[in-house]
């Protein structure tokens, strides 16, 4: 018997003798047949000069030029940068926000008050990027915003925000972390519920206090899942939070150094082009990054502990 049939049998095996769990990834893994692997030939566009009368195999193969179109610009790597950062910053400092949130609502012993607690940080994550938008309009506007009227109100001028660079990476990420806690915080407050109460008891008896047992029992039972989740989120590690940056910076040019994100900076070059093949272009390089990102930081990973790694 060769390999591949013991491993089949293996698996037909396991197949068999764990059917309810399989049969409960059953949607999972249809979802992402339908939306992940039968797409994949569609990659295809960014190859050629689509005609939608020619359909996308039928169109001319024109190889790397419409990865010219980014490369030409001379803007490659400024947005590029600014994306990464971003993104980086997002998944750093949303996961430790998410973290220590999560600790703090399993700490409180009042269920309604906790139940009321989490709905309130949950609430942010279904607000509309355009409202948020409007949010930071009204709060930084320099004729009539909320912080200008109050600085005014103590006898201090009023702050240009929207021409001050250096402040707005700090505004948007504290916009985005807002916006995205409370959701990925179920994550980890679902682990922590997981966590068999005979060991925080155990640990009680020995006479650990709270902040002790915070750090000898639930980080490192956390640690797995949050790396697990830096992983994944490493991924899209180029595929910048659009409608984020568009409602919140609009077409402030004088922003773009700091804030232009590779999904912004495409959507305004190819405003009323509809060029599905420099769009695809652009999708295809973000997800070859993401992927060879991932690659490397799961290698490292492997490397210090490989109980973690994804693969």
């Amino acid at each position: 018997m060769t390999k591949i049939q013991t491993h089949f049998k293996s698996f037909s095996h396991e197949l068999v003798r764990k059917r309810v769990l399989f049969l409960m990834l059953l949607p999972t893994i249809i979802f992402f047949i339908v939306f992940s692997y039968i797409p994949m030939p569609g990659a295809y566009v960014a190859f050629v000069d689509y005609n939608i009368n020619k359909g996308i195999f039928g169109s001319n193969f024109i190889g790397l030029k419409n990865f010219e179109f980014l490369a030409k610009t001379g803007q490659l790597w400024t947005i590029t940068k600014n994306t990464l950062l971003y993104n980086l910053a997002f998944l750093l400092v949303g996961n430790l926000t998410q973290i220590v949130l999560a600790i703090m609502l399993s700490e409180i012993k009042c269920k309604w008050f906790k139940k009321i607690t989490q709905s309130v940080i949950l609430l942010p994550y279904f607000i509309s990027m355009v409202i948020v938008g409007y949010f930071a309009y009204n709060l930084f506007n320099y004729d009539f915003g909320f912080i200008n009227s109050l600085l005014n109100s103590l006898g201090f001028e009023s702050h240009q925000f929207y021409s001050d660079q250096g402040i707005w990476k700090y505004i948007i990420v504290a916009f985005k972390v807002w916006n995205g806690t409370g959701y990925g915080m179920i994550i980890y407050l679902a682990t922590i519920t997981g966590i068999g109460g005979d060991i925080y008891e155990a640990a009680a008896l020995d006479g650990a206090r709270a902040t002790q047992r915070i750090r000898y029992i639930t980080l490192p039972l956390l640690k797995p899942t949050a790396i697990l989740l830096l992983l994944f989120g490493l991924g899209g590690i180029l595929k910048g939070s659009f409608d984020l940056f568009y409602n919140i910076i609009g077409n402030n040019s004088l922003l773009y150094a700091q804030t232009d994100i590779i999904d912004t900076y495409v959507f305004r070059s190819l405003m009323g082009q509809f060029n599905f093949s420099l769009s695809a272009a652009v999708g295809f390089y973000q997800s070859l990054f993401g992927l060879f990102f991932v690659l490397t930081v799961n290698l490292i990973v492997k490397k210090i502990e490989p109980e973690y790694a994804l693969f």
